[in-house]
């Protein structure tokens, strides 16, 4: 673009209106491969188990039983290698990039998002096996004898172990890589985008198609498992309460009522219906949890708690990789740890998009530590609370209590409230704690399971409302198949089948993400060692850095609207300019485009150096709006100042433009266009990839980061 050309677009968007319309965004569709193949499997399989139920029963009991003998290692190795590598990531120099541009920051405060996270990664069944479990596994253990000391300590270390580090590290996976591809790079929010390093676009026909289906297989039939377990429970509930029976009938009612409750929820949105609920149910859980602490024996259950956490630790190497190859106890391997690793996998699709959808601005290390540690010291002392309470009676010598827990566990949560003072109101305030942990598993599935299956216009927007309201029909629906069939190990064994094929998309992803972030880590490098040279090289220089009068000056302003917008005209743009014909004499293919910035009736300057196939040069002048702080000795009626960043495809480099010179400002352009060279250079030697996504990496828009609305900040 020529100098003239220039002048006369920057003076035609300098005067528009603040107000201005932009232009129309793409609108969200139906993603008709992915919706329509994953809805006729779903209702294929729903009216399967409805309609032949004896054959549904006999194919899936076979198909569990030849997985668990020929795939247990599988799972285990799996699970194990996906926690290893995520803490490997998070403690790694990469640890500190964001999931979003580098200026990026939370939406919400970490109460919230935790509150969030926990009430849709666990679900009712954290109630239902928090008791039955610990008991099941004192009276009846794999491989030691029953009721003794030994097997308490283990029963409370396996039920911890099936709700620990290892799923949550396939959460943290899942999370990590959408929340990575799509912040960072522009990729849409959906499983293929974390294939798309290997298989390029490859991702965008039928292998993509066929992840995303095998995800939204393994999540729907994920979510089914835990509302199957939540309607049993709550049927029970309500029988304790109101003598309500426990029949398919009032099942039916319960699965009708939790949808068009989660409905309602989902149509609201994340930052309503979703959030609210998410934080009202977490307070609830924690009240219970006091209770019992209190009422119980408070002191035996704070010395559980201690020996629990010594025990989790001192046993979890070995339980990690125990695949009982000597002493093979495959009923109780096929129903409980490989039962739990397919459901966590099934689960982590689902789990995993939600978090990314509501974690973008954290760095990985943040991101992977809080949903490792948050969420499972929580688990940690629910398990332990609930399960040594229950443990207590057993071994007190109720063994009324014991074989309605082992036996019947979808009573057992009830049945030790019964034991504690004032059992109609907390069973009162258990039911409507799992009524929520129902409703929320659904909702945030639906609005998943809706975004899964749709185009969306960006990443922070969600399907629309007709799909997110079909996702939560067919999760009934499903959910109301599995139970005709034989209830809730009818749905376990599902979940073990559907969750095996997207194991093998994890391997995948772990190669993807691994490949990115090594990208990402070699951009750094270049971009520290190459300015490193820099500095050094100027250090007896004042002709193209600022001097300590500059320095000072710059320190004590606060520009406002009218100082950025001269700066913008009359340094910022000559300046890049005159790089941009520099470029071009030399034969590079440069753009340099004029942005308004609605918001700030200000504009941004794009100045990007095409490199062929390889990762493009992008140097952005950008005006951030900022509070004049408190300290500051200025006055001003608007209270706010401008700054004027450097942004690359990354986003921020975090340092402001405002008060240079023309010459300093293209010195500093040379100065990221050669750590970007290096970058380059690096890349080619080691023969890899220097950009994810090669379409629309120039453009870049940043509005959302800097809305002059304050946004909730991280606590």
């Amino acid at each position: 673009m020529t100098t003239a050309k220039m002048n006369d677009e920057l003076s035609k968007t300098e005067s528009s209106s603040p107000s201005g319309t932009p232009p129309p965004a793409e609108k969200t569709r139906i993603n008709k491969v992915v919706f329509f193949g994953s809805a006729l499997s779903v209702l294929a399989i729903a009216l399967w188990a409805m309609l032949d139920r004896e054959s549904a029963s006999t194919v899936i009991t076979t198909t569990v039983s030849w997985i668990g003998k020929n795939f247990g290692w599988y799972y285990t190795l799996i699970v194990v290698s996906v926690l290893i590598f995520v803490v490997g990531i998070a403690i790694s120099k990469v640890g500190k990039t964001r999931l979003g541009p580098d200026h990026s920051r939370p939406t919400f405060n970490m109460f919230t998002w935790a509150a969030m996270l926990f009430a849709a990664g666990i679900g009712i069944d954290l109630m239902f096996f928090s008791v039955s479990e610990p008991v099941t596994q004192y009276l009846a253990p794999p491989a030691i004898e029953g009721s003794t000391v030994q097997a308490a300590r283990q029963a409370m270390a396996w039920t911890l172990f099936h709700y620990g580090l290892l799923g949550w590290g396939l959460y943290a996976l899942i999370g990590l890589a959408l929340g990575y591809f799509a912040y960072r790079h522009n990729l849409p929010l959906s499983i293929r985008s974390a294939l798309y390093p290997i298989l390029g676009k490859r991702t965008e026909g039928w292998v993509g198609h066929t992840v995303d289906i095998a995800a939204m297989l393994g999540t729907i039939f994920g979510i089914a498992t835990s509302l199957g377990i939540g309607v049993a429970q709550l049927n029970y509930g309500l029988h304790f309460m109101f003598g309500i029976p426990e029949n398919r009938t009032w099942q039916i009612v319960l699965i009708v009522i939790a949808v068009i409750m989660a409905t309602i929820s989902v149509l609201t949105g994340v930052e309503k219906g979703i959030r609210r609920l998410s934080e009202l149910n977490v307070l609830l859980c924690i009240a219970l949890m006091l209770f019992i602490l209190i009422t119980g024996s408070t002191a035996y259950l704070f010395d559980g708690i201690v020996n629990n956490i010594g025990d989790s630790i001192s046993m979890f190497p070995s339980m990690a990789l125990d695949t009982f190859a000597y002493e093979r106890p495959d009923e109780w391997l096929n129903g409980w740890t490989l039962f739990f690793w397919a459901w966590w996998i099934a689960w982590a699709p689902f789990v995993g998009l939600f978090l990314a959808r509501i974690s973008r601005g954290r760095t990985i290390r943040q991101f992977v530590v809080a949903v490792l540690v948050v969420p499972f010291a929580f688990i940690l002392l629910w398990i332990s609370i609930f399960g040594n309470s229950a443990l207590e009676l057993v071994r007190s010598g109720n063994t009324a209590f014991g074989e309605v827990a082992m036996n019947t566990p979808e009573r057992a949560f009830y049945s030790l409230l019964e034991q504690m003072p004032f059992a109609p109101v907390t069973a009162a305030i258990a039911t409507f704690t799992g009524l929520l942990f129902y409703v929320t598993s659904a909702d945030s599935g639906a609005l998943v399971m809706a975004n899964f299956t749709s185009h969306l216009k960006d990443p922070q927007s969600d399907g629309s409302k007709p799909v997110r309201l079909f996702w939560s029909l067919a999760t009934g629906l499903l959910t109301l198949g599995m139970l005709f069939v034989d209830g809730v190990p009818t749905l376990q064994g599902a979940t073990v089948i559907m969750g095996l094929p997207f194991s093998f998309v994890l391997v995948l992803i772990m190669l993807g993400l691994f490949k990115s972030l090594r990208m990402e880590n070699a951009l750094a490098d270049s971009y520290r060692n190459n300015m490193h040279k820099v500095l050094t090289s100027r250090m007896g220089s004042t002709s193209d850095r600022r001097n300590w009068k500059q320095r000072m000056t710059r320190a004590m302003t606060y520009p406002g609207r009218k100082a950025t917008k001269r700066f913008l005209a009359e340094t910022a743009l000559p300046a890049l300019q005159e790089v941009s014909e520099e470029f071009t004499v030399r034969g590079a293919e440069v753009n340099l485009e004029i942005e308004k910035v609605e918001h700030l009736n200000l504009n941004s300057l794009d100045l990007v150096v095409a490199n062929g196939e390889e990762r493009p040069f992008k140097y952005q002048v950008y005006p951030v709006q900022l509070p004049i702080p408190s300290f500051a000795r200025v006055s001003s009626e608007t209270n706010v100042y401008y700054r004027v960043e450097v942004f690359s495809q990354e986003g921020s480099h975090g340092y402001d433009l405002m008060g240079l010179t023309k010459e300093q400002l293209i010195c500093d352009v040379l100065d990221q266009y050669e750590a970007h060279l290096v970058f380059l250079e690096a890349q080619t030697e080691l023969a890899a990839p220097s950009q994810i996504n090669a379409s629309g990496a120039s453009k870049t828009h940043w509005e959302t980061d800097f809305e002059t609305t304050p946004k909730e900040e991280e606590v």
